[in-house]
């Protein structure tokens, strides 16, 4: 990266009060004005949910900001690039998947359940980098390269596989163990006289 686009995400960063990541010099600002353009300050031009689904590829540090209110609309373009992947052809989630997701908004363990998920996503993507890492590893995912992958490393995939399953159970036994609490502390065991 040369000084000129160095410097000017700094100044584009430090010229966002309260935003996310201040004072982070690599964060890159994007701008959302009311005719649903995006606005890059980086570039000092605008760009589309295509290019932004880009920086997501590229591991850029990115927030969206309303261009009136400052209000931080990131998530809200994300969900938009993942709803336009889910129905674009081959989608990641089933629909009684989603239908479950939705169940879990306003439910006592919805906050539980994004922990797990985000846990879960978390380890996928370790054992992920690891196959990658790995001389002679697949540098692309297809259902042929991943099934000569698992043949020849069946041994090691049988060990991540073990670690990633051990970490799953260990989390979802954490989160009945929150929701006992809970649950102890909503609904508190009533009291019974002892028998004379």
């Amino acid at each position: 990266m040369t000084q000129s686009k160095a410097q000017a995400r700094r100044e584009t960063a430090a010229g966002q009060p309260g935003a996310a990541g201040e004072g982070d010099e690599t964060l890159r600002v994007l701008k959302k004005y009311p005719n649903r353009r995006l606005y890059d300050t980086l570039h000092s031009g605008y760009i589309t949910l295509a290019d932004v689904r880009q920086m997501v590829l590229e591991n850029e540090q990115f927030v969206v900001r309303d261009a009136k209110t400052g209000e931080d609309l990131t998530r809200s373009i994300l969900l938009q690039i993942i709803l336009e992947a889910e129905t674009g052809g081959m989608p990641m989630f089933t629909t009684p998947m989603l239908a479950q997701m939705i169940r879990f908004y306003g439910h006592t363990m919805q906050g539980m359940m994004g922990s797990y998920l985000e846990k879960n996503l978390q380890a996928f993507t370790e054992i992920q980098s690891r196959f990658t890492e790995q001389p002679g590893g697949p540098t692309t995912f297809s259902p042929e390269v991943w099934s000569q992958f698992l043949n020849v490393q069946a041994p090691m995939m049988q060990g991540l596989m073990g670690n990633y399953l051990d970490q799953s159970k260990n989390l979802f036994a954490q989160m009945q163990e929150q929701m006992q609490k809970q649950t102890e502390t909503l609904f508190p065991a009533p009291f019974v006289a002892p028998k004379r």
